[in-house]
């Protein structure tokens, strides 16, 4: 009963789709496993895909960068709950996936928890060992989904 409570607190909704997008129930499969791998419950997350328009006019707004960007966190809460909201541009995502020679789904698998861990207070931008430590854990959570370690340049 409590995972279903802990899924109802997980919304995730489209603004703009494709086929390619994640669906809604794997999108919160993995950001409670994620949850629970950091020892964490939901408060209230919200995930949306936005077009490259809405995602450009979100990192201006928010950021000062003139461009759309794969992920954007925006988090109001870390304790005792986690809250906050995602937001991806799936037109980012798959140029990037294409890009790096990604498989998309993990693609978008790594940028949710990269995502997540922002909003439980992970930073990359703060220096060298934040960011070691972040990626560190995106990989450990990554591979106990099954997805490589997206820093392992394909080849």
């Amino acid at each position: 009963m409590r995972k279903a409570a802990e899924r109802r607190r997980i919304g995730v909704r489209y603004a703009w789709r494709n086929e390619a997008v994640p669906r809604k129930a794997l999108v919160r499969d993995w950001l409670l496993a994620a949850l629970r791998s950091e020892g964490r419950r939901p408060g209230a997350i919200g995930v949306c895909f936005v077009d490259r328009a809405e995602g450009a006019r979100l990192n201006r707004d928010y950021r000062g960068k003139d461009d759309a960007t794969n992920v954007l966190s925006f988090p109001y809460a870390r304790k005792p709950l986690v809250e906050g909201d995602l937001v991806l541009c799936p037109a980012i995502v798959e140029v990037e996936a294409a890009e790096q020679g990604k498989p998309l789904l993990a693609h978008y698998a790594h940028l949710i928890i990269h995502g997540l861990l922002h909003l439980l207070g992970y930073d990359h931008i703060g220096g060298k060992r934040e960011a070691a430590r972040m990626r560190r854990r995106e990989r450990q959570i990554l591979a106990g989904l099954g997805f490589p370690d997206p820093y392992r340049k394909p080849g």
